[in-house]
């Protein structure tokens, strides 16, 4: 897959569900996690972050929004039951993306809602847990971005592998034979 992704959490009300969420994400390849004016205690999340992420993904705590910083070109999403909200199945993820989740009971302030390049929803009946709604996002950009067989029609699995991309010659040794070429 290319691009990276980054995932973290406005506020914290559960530390375990934020380790559950970071597990998740080491998981799934996550390039960074992150908590944004939080108080995250890492020794309550281990019990769920049995990967211990912090120590082996980039973990950022920003103590407030004009703290808060992400790389360059990367597009910022949020994660929030909204009427304005785009449905996950029909969002296309950005490559590079940082999804960011509020807490529990009182989900994405509007000040993050309002930096977002895009806010998501995932179309359930009732708010579902942190940690679930970060797996099913990942899930989601997996699927999209990935390379995976394309679904069989019938039920079940496909029939064969993935092939792999073919690509032709570099592009500066395509126009060298073709200077030649033309005696140049």
């Amino acid at each position: 897959m290319k691009g990276y992704f980054g995932i973290g959490v406005e506020g914290v009300s559960k530390p375990v569900n934020v380790g559950t969420l970071f597990r998740t994400a080491h998981a799934f390849g996550a390039s960074f996690v992150f908590t944004l004016g939080a108080q995250y205690n890492r020794r309550e999340g281990s019990r769920s972050d049995t990967s211990d992420t912090p120590r082996s993904v980039p973990t950022y705590d920003f103590a407030s929004l004009e703290s808060f910083r992400l790389p360059e070109g990367c597009r910022l999403v949020g994660v929030e039951i909204s009427d304005q909200a785009i449905e996950l199945p029909s969002f296309r993820h950005p490559r590079q993306a940082a999804y960011i989740l509020g807490a529990e009971r009182e989900g994405l302030s509007a000040d993050v809602q309002s930096i977002c390049d895009f806010v998501v929803k995932i179309p359930t009946r009732f708010s579902v847990n942190l940690g679930v709604a970060g797996a099913l996002v990942m899930y989601d950009r997996l699927l999209s971005l990935g390379r995976h067989a394309e679904r069989p029609v019938a039920a079940g699995g496909p029939l064969g592998p993935v092939e792999l991309p073919v690509f032709g010659e570099p592009i500066y040794k395509r126009k060298q034979r073709q200077r030649a070429a033309h005696g140049g």
